[in-house]
């Protein structure tokens, strides 16, 4: 039997962060030696964080967001990774130049092995496909259940329900959405994108829609899957768009693509009018209502919404079982899109190696 003071289950983004902080006197497992997630993110160049990050940007517990983003700030990420090569794109989110440079600066030796499950005696018994680990503590950063390709699985969620934790429960998130039949329509334009408008409840996202043969995708639809539960979302296809004095139909003189344009006007049955006569169709534009079918699902979307719930926690630590504990994406806080989760996987992480380290 391996015994360690502190074991680290998951080497993704949390794992590793809290690995390189605390530095000594734990034992790192995961299933894989090269996190997965860390290098195929922002195409492969990882959108660590934000130039603006508040904790108006997640789900989840806002007292504690605010606390944990107080305590280490994107500021202090981009401090941390001030040795490789970074841009700011996109206005304000910051990627690396290649996602190979943050894996280098994070990544430490580790055991390879499927974690089974964990109890606790005296101290913690963590089963493993190697062989069974003792631990005077455990950090559970196992990370969500989407993108199961990277090597993604539920034992964080097992393990937290196996100490008598309760899950938000889990859906797909930063995701596409499927559509209804009356939307169908937008099928035909695969591979058209246009920028809009898009409102879910009390949020509101300026940026592009992607159309795809499976609906709608794109960073206006991945940040409203976030918000979007069930029931309607607005789309405003005329961002800053004022109507002009013309004699141009409707079609000819709006910012859109003509594919689209075609598409949306068969749709609706409408004639493709002088702009001046067609009021309901810049309307109908202005205010595209619909409710989506569904999503892409988890094995499509960038995140997992819900996870452990942290009103059992104090700080980071199971108010349960003392010794136990959880951060990143294994947690019910979830970022927008834009570098957001990164962030908090690092703030989690963080705060609760400073807190082990001078305690």
């Amino acid at each position: 039997m391996i015994k360690t003071k502190i074991a680290i289950l998951g080497a993704g983004a949390s794992g590793l962060f809290f690995a390189k902080h605390l530095k000594k006197d734990f034992l790192l497992v995961d299933s894989h030696e090269i996190p997965r997630k860390i290098k195929i993110s922002g195409g492969g160049k990882c959108n660590f964080t934000n130039e603006f990050v508040s904790k108006e940007n997640y789900l989840g517990d806002k007292n504690l967001i605010e606390k944990v983003l107080k305590h280490y700030s994107n500021k202090d990420v981009l401090s941390f990774f001030n040795d490789i090569k970074y841009k700011k794109l996109k206005n304000n989110q910051y990627f690396a130049s290649n996602s190979s440079e943050i894996i280098k600066k994070l990544n430490q030796k580790k055991l390879i092995a499927n974690i089974i499950n964990v109890q606790k005696k005296d101290n913690f018994i963590i089963h493993t496909s190697r062989g069974d680990i003792q631990a005077q503590k455990v950090i559970v950063a196992t990370g969500g259940v989407s993108y199961k390709k990277t090597g993604a699985t539920d034992i964080g969620y097992n393990i937290a329900k196996s100490f008598g934790h309760s899950i938000e429960n889990l859906s797909p998130s930063l995701v596409g959405l499927t559509l209804q039949k009356d939307q169908f329509w937008m099928k035909n334009l695969s591979g058209v994108s246009t920028k809009a408008v898009f409102r879910v409840g009390d949020k509101t996202f300026k940026d592009y829609i992607l159309f795809s043969h499976k609906g709608i995708t794109g960073p206006a639809v991945l940040n409203t899957s976030l918000y979007w539960k069930k029931g309607s979302i607005v789309i405003d296809f005329l961002p800053d768009f004022i109507i002009p004095k013309s004699n141009k139909t409707i079609s000819n003189l709006l910012p859109l693509p003509k594919r689209f344009m075609t598409e949306f006007l068969k749709a609706h049955n409408f004639p493709d009018l002088n702009i001046l006569k067609s009021k309901k169709i810049l309307q109908l534009l202005r205010n595209y209502e619909f409710s989506p079918a569904g999503t892409f699902g988890f094995e499509k979307a960038e995140v997992t919404r819900g996870g452990v719930k942290t009103s059992e926690l104090n700080g980071f630590e199971s108010k349960i079982v003392s010794g136990l504990y959880f951060i990143g994406e294994v947690l019910n806080v979830t970022g927008e899109l834009g570098g957001y989760n990164f962030q908090w996987c690092f703030s989690s992480a963080k705060y609760v190696a400073d807190d082990l380290l001078t305690n």
